[in-house]
C-alpha cells in the first residue's frame, strides 16, 4: 500500500525559475546528490521532458528507475509517476505544486506517494519519506537561489 506524505517550502525566487530547476533534468546530478545519473529519454514537442530516466544512489538505497512527467501549461504543477516498477520501489506518484506569492517568491508542495518493492516498517518508511521530501526540498531551494543570485 502507498502511502502520501506532502511538505512545503518558500523559494526567494520567482515561480519561473523555481519551474526552470525543476524542469532542467540532465543537471539534477550538479545539486540533488543523490542522482548520480539523469537522462530524459523522451520530450514533448515543446521541448519539456516526458519520460526521464534517474540513476539515485543514497548509500543503501539505490535505484535506477524511470519517471513520466505532465505539466500544468502555466508550470503551476509538475507531476510524475513511475512508468514500471524498479529494484526499490512497486509504485511512485508525486507533484510539485508552485504558487506565487506575489513579492518575488514561490511556495513549493511537494506530495510524494511511495510503494517500496522492499519491506520496511511503517515508521522507518515515513522516516525515510520525511528525510527524502526535506532533503529535495532544501537542494531545490538552495540551487534555484543560488542562481538567482548569480
Amino acid at each position: 500500500m502507498a502511502d502520501t506524505s506532502t511538505q512545503s517550502i518558500q523559494v526567494h525566487a520567482p515561480l519561473a525559475e523555481v519551474a526552470a530547476v525543476i524542469c532542467d533534468f540532465p543537471r539534477y546530478p550538479e545539486w540533488a546528490d543523490a542522482m548520480k545519473q539523469v537522462e530524459v529519454i523522451e520530450e514533448y514537442e515543446d521541448g519539456y521532458a516526458a519520460q526521464v530516466r534517474f540513476v539515485m544512489d543514497a548509500g543503501p538505497l539505490s535505484d535506477d528507475y524511470t519517471l513520466d512527467y505532465a505539466y500544468a501549461e502555466d508550470l503551476s504543477r509538475i507531476e510524475w509517476h513511475l512508468v514500471a516498477p524498479s529494484k526499490m520501489q512497486r509504485s511512485l506518484n508525486g507533484s510539485y505544486d508552485l504558487t506565487d506569492n506575489g513579492d518575488g517568491t514561490t511556495m513549493v508542495q511537494y506530495m510524494l506517494e511511495v510503494e517500496l518493492s522492499i519491506g520496511m516498517l511503517g515508521m522507518f518508511r515515513r522516516k525515510a519519506e520525511k528525510m527524502i521530501m526535506d532533503t529535495a526540498l532544501k537542494e531545490l531551494k538552495r540551487r534555484v537561489e543560488s542562481l538567482a543570485a548569480a
